[in-house]
């Protein structure tokens, strides 16, 4: 089983302790263990490495590490210092405050600041010696809203509301309402405002691949050949021969 992230361990730990296994849409079909796509779509081949001075905090809710249509996988296929764990409302991992307390890291959670405006903030403090650490809250937009509400130890912590008039890229859920973003295009969002553009931008460039590999076998089409996205990619990955021809 590929083990390479914390995402992936998190998957790991959540299978292992099921007894009964929820299946989220698409999780029965044969899918590669490092990219989640089905083996004719995998776009292991494709991923970047980009080193980064940032980090994220995931706190993922109950199922969403099974999903194949998670993108906090990609955040952390693409940012080294990306640590996952699991919510739920009655526990708390005990590595999450001790992560939030290292002080090495200046952790922000990543929201709108209508829920908290007395502890909003709209910049990245300028580096002081401490990493910024994005806390991002990992799941639907309505769990998202109980778990900042019911997570008291991020209470004490800066709330990072993100100002963008964007529009989601991201195809493989529907969001409940139009600007709402993808776990991995707010993390792109946070890298840029952190001054890591180029982290952002191989961000951005893996979502849109391994959206396109998805809709393409959700659709039962063939993998299409390289388009814009992997061309952004070039400048982030080597890709073998056989990457680059049309299936």
């Amino acid at each position: 089983m590929f083990a390479g992230h914390a995402v992936a361990r998190l998957r790991a730990e959540r299978l292992a302790r099921s007894t009964r296994i929820p299946h989220a849409r698409g999780s029965r079909c044969e899918r590669c263990a490092g990219c989640r796509l089905p083996p004719t779509h995998c776009v292991c081949a494709w991923r970047p490495t980009v080193p980064a001075r940032s980090g994220f905090c995931l706190l993922m809710h109950d199922i969403e590490p099974l999903k194949p249509s998670n993108t906090g996988w990609l955040v952390a296929d693409i940012v080294p210092g990306t640590e996952a764990f699991p919510w739920t409302r009655t526990e708390i991992d005990p590595r999450v405050p001790a992560l939030l307390g290292d002080p090495g890291w200046q952790p922000y959670v990543v929201f709108p600041a209508s829920y908290a405006p007395s502890r909003a903030v709209t910049e990245v403090a300028p580096a002081t010696g401490r990493r910024p650490l994005f806390v991002l809250l990992d799941a639907t937009w309505p769990e998202a809203r109980r778990m900042f509400r019911r997570s008291p130890y991020l209470d004490a912590l800066p709330v990072l509301g993100l100002h963008t008039g964007q529009l989601s890229r991201y195809r493989l859920r529907q969001a409940p309402r139009e600007g709402q973003l993808c776990t991995a295009e707010v993390a792109a969002l946070c890298l840029a405002l952190a001054g890591e553009e180029r982290a952002a931008r191989a961000l951005d460039a893996w979502l849109d691949v391994f959206v396109a590999h998805s809709m393409d076998a959700r659709n039962n089409r063939p993998a299409g050949a390289p388009g814009d996205a992997h061309g952004r990619l070039a400048e982030f990955v080597t890709v073998s021969a056989s990457a680059l021809r049309r299936p």
